[in-house]
């Protein structure tokens, strides 16, 4: 068996991300690989990096470490940042190379270099195992890269629906404002516009610390950072979920239909490879109609009853160990010197935007201006002197907090 090194960035508490990278290493480590993290950033204590992964994430590996610039060597070796696609090209010793993409990551910055770089990272010649569909298709029409893929799955035994629970009129958003490929404000403002339409619907938003929500114009509740359990309640007493996703679709849709809860995303390139049409609703990504898909299924149980019996069924065939099998499967290939092909990938999603507005109607005047007002609108609308010492004071506050 292979001797496999994961370059993994900075440990978070609460990031899916990880969480995949780590339940990957060990489903290889359950086949009888030995997979060596390296974490980024640097510690003087060597068991510090094992004890953080189980005090985070609950997973116990024997081999960590601490630094990116001292890896052992390995017979493979797998990036799953952008930024340590690099660090795997120039090893010094000869190994199998992949990159686990789980992002179209250059969207995390603006466009520049930033995102120019996360870009150049898959022209680094490195093996790419995606997942999902929609990546694995982009690598190959911008890039001409070849790429593996693997499906979303789910943890069946934690997300599966709950015969005794009792439904609320309700809608779950996962809230993660630090992260803008989320598009916070897009869901609240689709939120805000169901909560003015539909007063009587409760909206549960988590997924974030709720010190860190800002400021939220309709009523609603934060339940914070939530454990898996506790996702797959809110799943199943819910009526609607949404969850919103710009650079890839996100594992959560995946979770809620396999607790049977009905999914609203937005309709673009990302989502159209791995979402089924019979369980998830995608809408043109204004939040009018965001709001519009929510009310409508909010309007008709009956949709609603069938888009969950469509989402258990999707992912009955796609437990977690199936996804990990997918991922063993290519790592095995490439370590057997095999590559991917080019062959294109279809689209599981057939089904046009949703655009009418019939459940959102007119709305006021408050409401329509939130909607089409950048952030710093209401800066922007103060008297210049007041503007600029408004900015004083931020660039004060910003060298305060630098210089900590």
């Amino acid at each position: 068996m292979a001797t496999i090194a994961w370059l993994i960035p900075r440990l978070i508490e609460g990031s899916g991300g990880h969480r995949t990278m780590l339940e990957h290493a060990l489903a290889l480590e359950r086949h009888g690989h030995r997979c060596h993290l390296y974490l980024e950033g640097t510690h003087t204590d060597p068991d510090k990096g094992r004890q953080l992964i189980e005090q985070i994430f609950g997973y116990s590996f024997e081999r960590v470490s601490f630094g990116w610039d001292n890896i052992q060597p390995a017979d493979a070796a797998i990036a799953t940042i952008w930024y340590s696609a690099a660090f795997v090209r120039d090893l010094p010793f000869p190994c199998r190379k992949l990159y686990f993409v789980q992002d179209y990551e250059a969207c995390f910055n603006p466009m520049g270099d930033a995102y120019l770089m996360a870009e150049n990272s898959y022209r680094y010649g490195l093996t790419p195992v995606t997942i999902g569909r929609w990546l694995r298709h982009e690598l190959a029409d911008r890039f001409g890269v070849a790429a593996y893929h693997f499906d979303f799955g789910a943890n069946l035994d934690i997300y599966r629906p709950l015969p005794e629970a009792k439904k609320e009129l309700a809608v779950c958003f996962i809230h993660q404002p630090d992260k803008p490929r989320r598009c916070s404000r897009l869901g609240l403002e689709a939120l805000g516009i169901v909560k003015h339409r539909m007063p009587e619907v409760k909206i549960y938003l988590y997924g974030s610390p709720a010190r860190e929500k800002g400021q939220i114009w309709f009523e609603h509740e934060h339940l914070g950072l939530l454990n898996l359990q506790d996702c797959n309640a809110l799943y199943n007493r819910s009526a609607v979920g949404l969850c919103l996703s710009a650079s890839n679709p996100s594992r959560i849709p995946f979770e809620m239909m396999a607790a049977g809860l009905p999914v609203v995303e937005m309709w673009r390139e990302n989502t159209l490879y791995d979402f089924p049409p019979e369980a998830v609703t995608l809408a043109n990504q204004t939040p009018e109609c965001i709001a519009e898909s929510i009310l409508r299924l909010l309007d008709k149980p009956a949709t609603r009853a069938s888009m969950s019996q469509a989402g258990t069924h999707f992912m009955a065939d796609r437990p977690l160990s199936v996804e990990t099998d997918q991922f063993r499967d290519a790592v095995e290939r490439v370590l057997k010197g095999q590559t991917p092909d080019l062959a294109g990938v279809e689209r599981l999603y057939t089904a046009p935007a949703e655009t009418s507005r019939h459940y959102v109607g007119t709305l006021p005047a408050s409401i329509q201006k939130r909607l089409s007002s950048p952030p710093n609108a209401y800066v922007n609308s103060l008297p210049p002197r007041l503007r600029r010492f408004l900015g004083w004071g931020l660039r004060v506050a910003r060298r305060l907090l630098e210089n900590r």
